[in-house]
């Protein structure tokens, strides 16, 4: 992907500049005026990078906080499950043990065949932990019933807001005006360069640039791709509590 798009927008800088190549000297005033729109432009790119970074940050650190949300949720109801009679406790733990391992291979999950796979199995121990707890509720509704009963509906619903998490990705608009800006402040570079023997740099430094900032923008907000992935720090520490 980085290199897709350095490719991109090297070959752009570098048409621009075998274009105007050779050509006679712009009006001076004309020359001083461009001056003005490239520094525009570039600060302009500055800052729609500088807030896509902060967009993918702010995603980022929602999906880590909503991990820790989510096994907090967890071992508090694996706790609950005291309140329940011996029996339906047992199974409430045991339930449990087995949503957590699979709530961190949601978070390990790469393909779409192992994700589909993940979900069905969340969705069938969802209705499993939520039917686990019914029959004593109903059995003896009493203040203590109805902790366990809300400890699993925040569980069930923490499950939601991670998912929510992971579907919020920075939108494609934004994606687009930056690739725009890129492109045109390298075009605008190219086309104010005089020679093409003095500005060879020019044609590798600001696309390799762009490029390593767009590369790290994709790579935070994507949550399977790439190195900057979140990890189960919490969800592994609940895991192995439970064991």
């Amino acid at each position: 992907m980085g290199a897709l798009c350095f490719l991109f927008l090297w070959g752009a800088t570098y048409l621009t500049v075998r274009y105007v190549h050779g050509r006679s000297p712009r009006n001076p005033e004309a020359k001083e005026d461009f001056k003005i729109l490239v520094a525009a432009v570039l600060t302009l790119l500055g800052l729609i990078i500088g807030f896509t970074f902060s967009m993918a940050i702010s995603r980022y650190d929602q999906r880590k906080n909503l991990e820790e949300a989510e096994a907090n949720a967890i071992g508090t109801e694996y706790v609950r499950a005291d309140l329940l009679p011996a029996a339906d406790a047992a199974r409430v733990r045991q339930l449990l043990k087995d949503y957590t391992a699979q709530r961190i291979l949601f978070y390990q999950g790469h393909s779409a065949s192992e994700l589909q796979q993940i979900a069905a199995g969340r969705a069938a121990l969802q209705q499993q932990l939520w039917q686990a707890v019914l029959p004593a509720t109903g059995a003896q509704p009493t203040a203590l019933t109805a902790l366990v009963v809300s400890g699993m509906n925040d569980v069930l619903d923490s499950q939601g807001d991670t998912q929510a998490a992971w579907l919020n990705r920075i939108p494609l608009e934004a994606w687009s005006l930056l690739v725009l800006l890129a492109l045109l402040s390298n075009i605008m570079i190219a086309y104010s360069a005089r020679a093409l023997h003095k500005t060879n740099w020019l044609l590798v430094t600001l696309p390799l640039v762009v490029s390593v900032s767009l590369m790290l923008i994709a790579d935070i907000d994507s949550p399977r791709g790439g190195l900057i992935r979140v990890s189960t720090p919490n969800l592994s520490s609940v895991a192995a509590g439970m064991h």
